[in-house]
């Protein structure tokens, strides 16, 4: 499975400005996150991606691009460490960021001494960007889940193998939330809703409404 970038930003909290320009170097440093299924168009996206990008917009709500792309120079070629990056876990304090492992951190923007980091951030769980609500990434709705083994991570109903853009398509048809069992018998009328609101969240990623929302908050 492999997510398309508007799939992906609705996923990750990014949008897709960000998810370009992350994808591209600048001033001498290396890109945020290149896209591991396919860099080049059609651009798409992994599952540890998805991760990546989570953890670039919580250090985004804080972190200057800038202390982003030198704490991960820092990580690549300072430190030598090659994987991917959803391998490693990085917060931030506003001031710096830290690479933290094993109950400590190294500051990757000013390359002192380790320190100790009190406050972890789970990346997977829900948080707020811009006033937007980002999801939990393995359940963006009580009914959606998400699971890399199932489908190959691409959001499905609970429990079940249908994905929820199946389910909101037949809803946005007009079949009854309440008929939908007779095309899927394992999906129930509060799961399919769930799925719509999903997909209508998913959908706020377009570029057209993503411009139109951020010149309404801007």
């Amino acid at each position: 499975m492999s997510y398309s970038p508007k799939l992906a930003a609705a996923l990750s909290g990014a949008t897709l400005r960000q998810l370009a320009h992350w994808r591209k170097a600048g001033y001498g440093r290396g890109a945020v996150l290149m896209p591991e299924v396919s860099p080049v168009r059609p651009v798409l996206y992994s599952f540890r991606d998805l991760v990546a990008l989570r953890t670039c917009v919580k250090l985004r709500n804080d972190a200057s691009l800038q202390k982003i792309r030198r704490a991960l120079d820092t990580l690549r070629d300072d430190l030598q460490e090659r994987e991917h990056l959803s391998a490693y876990q990085l917060v931030t304090d506003g001031s710096t960021i830290y690479l933290v492992e094993q109950g400590q951190a190294t500051d990757l923007v000013h390359r002192k001494a380790n320190l100790v980091i009190h406050d972890m951030v789970e990346v997977l769980r829900p948080f707020y960007r811009d006033g937007r609500h980002i999801p939990d990434l393995l359940r963006p709705r009580e009914h959606v889940t998400v699971d890399p083994a199932v489908r190959g991570g691409m959001p499905v109903i609970e429990g079940t193998r249908v994905p929820y853009d199946e389910i909101a398509a037949l809803l946005r048809d007009g079949v009854p939330a309440e008929r939908i069992a007779e095309y899927y018998p394992s999906v129930s009328a509060t799961a399919a809703l769930d799925a719509a609101d999903f997909a209508d969240y998913v959908d706020s990623y377009e570029p057209a409404r993503e411009q139109r929302a951020a010149a309404a908050a801007g």
